[in-house]
């Protein structure tokens, strides 16, 4: 027969790594915190991600395209994403935009999940900047694609930079730049057609 020490041994040593286990899973299981300074700004633990740019069609002065901006929030991001801010870094013109025609939706361009209800989106001409405000705010965990629809391609080719910023949730949110996004437009002997 066993030693009864023995068989104490084997509780104490499989009471001792069921609490373990249910301690690390349940620790690891709570969500990750929001970094706040003390000044009460809050900044994202592990900020959001752009993964993807592009135009339904890069031909110039085309009108009726779209550009979409795929962004991951990471699932240990710490906070949602309340805000995106998209800047004109470079191009030869300023690119304007149908504000009231900006789309937002979970998922991928071709691979489109739940539309994502807008609260503002906003432009200030002065700093080629697109502010989109999401209501209710993206979770972590998520993958979304913002459509810009412009008025038109620029009238010129070339190269046209754009810094993705994301704004976690608060009164006091510190915007993390995320990456720059790269449309390449070409004069009407090239040209892509991809999709709308």
């Amino acid at each position: 027969m066993y030693n009864i020490r023995y068989i104490k041994y084997i509780e104490l040593l499989f009471a001792t790594t069921l609490i373990g286990t249910i301690f690390i899973k349940g620790f690891s299981a709570l969500p990750t915190q929001a970094v706040q300074l003390r000044d009460g700004k809050v900044y994202f633990v592990q900020p959001p991600r752009l993964v993807k740019v592009i135009t339904t069609y890069n031909r110039v002065r085309v009108s009726g395209v779209r550009y979409y901006f795929t962004i991951s929030l990471p699932e240990n991001a710490g906070e949602p994403l309340q805000k995106v801010t998209i800047n004109q870094y470079q191009g030869l013109e300023n690119i304007d935009f149908r504000l009231k025609k900006t789309i937002s939706f979970v998922g991928t361009p071709s691979r489109r999940g739940k539309k994502i209800p807008l609260q503002d989106v906003t432009r200030d001409k002065k700093s080629r900047t697109v502010s989109i405000t999401f209501d209710p705010p993206v979770y972590p965990g998520t993958t979304i694609t913002i459509g810009l629809k412009p008025y038109y391609n620029p009238m010129h080719g070339g190269i046209y930079l754009f810094g993705v910023t994301g704004f976690p949730v608060g009164e006091k949110s510190h915007g993390q730049f995320m990456g720059f996004g790269r449309l390449h437009f070409y004069g009407y002997d090239r040209g892509y057609f991809f999709w709308r």
